[in-house]
């Protein structure tokens, strides 16, 4: 009896230590170990491993400047975006520059727009000069696509509005973003 009560401690112990959380996970609530309620502060912590690097340039959306994670070699992962420039304030966005970033349902930076659609519902897509954003809001993210990846007149025609229909499968994905 003795011995079972000692396995099951054992075993119960080594699978609480093992880290089962995917660092490169991307879900509704999460990019990797960054969730919603994640404090600029906290960065240091959740990246122990990276560095951290977080210029002073103010060019984020919010003007309080991004805060961009490398890995020791210099391969850019994530560039955050503070809702305000205080320790305290928590992420609103994060950029993912690494492909190994990836939601459930396996879309990541080398997805197409066939794969977003097939794996979510669009809810909006927005037209921009050189670019459409595709919005999905079942996982709190949006897709940038180049227009060049369209038809013709639809990259080049300013006031055109791009619908889902007019995305060709195959348009790659640009950029990949969550916002909270």
């Amino acid at each position: 009896m003795k011995k079972l009560l000692t396995s099951i401690a054992i075993t119960c112990l080594l699978l609480t230590s093992c880290n089962s959380d995917d660092p490169y996970k991307v879900t509704p609530t999460s990019v990797g170990h960054i969730t919603q309620d994640t404090k600029v502060s906290e960065l240091d912590a959740l990246f122990e491993n990276d560095d951290v690097i977080d210029p002073t340039d103010n060019n984020s959306l919010s003007g309080t400047g991004a805060i961009e994670i490398y890995e020791k070699d210099g391969k850019q992962l994530l560039s955050l975006s503070p809702a305000t420039a205080a320790d305290s304030s928590k992420i609103k966005t994060v950029q993912i520059f690494d492909d190994r970033y990836e939601t459930p349902e396996g879309i990541s930076l080398k997805s197409t727009f066939g794969d977003i659609r097939k794996a979510y519902k669009i809810s909006k897509i927005q037209t921009l000069l050189s670019s459409v954003v595709v919005f999905t809001d079942d996982i709190n993210a949006y897709f940038t696509i180049d227009k060049k990846e369209l038809a013709g007149e639809l990259q080049f025609n300013r006031e055109i509005k791009v619908s889902e229909s007019q995305i060709p499968d195959k348009a790659k994905v640009k950029y990949f973003m969550v916002g909270w």
